[in-house]
């Protein structure tokens, strides 16, 4: 693939968890969480985007969102479970983005607030229609799906880069 393949991005916090007595770490879905997991995979397959990768944060209500949400999707990528991405600031997200192999076309991001948010807002340095405002807004709720693309190459990501094609929160559906 040559540096002006063209790109996406999509980055996915979460849905809803639970507060149980347990580390946060350790924190599972609410029972809207699972439903709203079920929502965001029919979102994803709705794209049409047949992901090359899923990284997805260690958390147990991110590994239970993408557990649910795959289960939705026509394609089920390779998916890596990064320590990284959980906790993680937008610096430190697009340092692992820079780390992607170029062989990879279409990544999702399984992670976490504020990480994602932020991420999604600085890679955008555009945006289809009214995608930005309908983000900025909205916030980044749990569930909520954020798509940007970029062309060139992952090394190349930096804020900006992107252009955000499209904002989705399990509220839109």
């Amino acid at each position: 693939m040559s540096a002006e393949t063209p790109r996406r991005i999509a980055l996915l916090r979460h849905a809803k968890a639970d507060w149980p007595d347990v580390s946060d770490h350790d924190r599972p879905l609410a029972e809207r969480g699972r439903k709203d997991a079920s929502a965001v995979g029919l979102k994803l397959a709705e794209t049409g985007i047949a992901f090359d990768l899923a990284l997805c944060s260690t958390a147990a209500r991110t590994r239970e969102t993408w557990k649910l949400a795959v289960q939705e999707m026509p394609h089920r990528p390779k998916t890596h479970y990064e320590e990284r991405v959980y906790d993680a600031s937008p610096g430190e997200l697009i340092a692992l983005l820079n780390e992607t192999s170029d062989e990879v076309s279409d990544l999702l991001v399984i992670g976490h607030n504020p990480g994602m948010h932020a991420l999604a807002d600085a890679l955008s340095g555009s945006a289809e229609g009214d995608t930005l405002e309908h983000m900025t807004r909205t916030g980044f709720p749990t569930g909520a799906l954020a798509v940007v693309s970029f062309t060139g190459s992952w090394k190349s990501v930096e804020p900006g880069v992107g252009t955000l094609l499209d904002f989705w929160t399990p509220k839109d559906h």
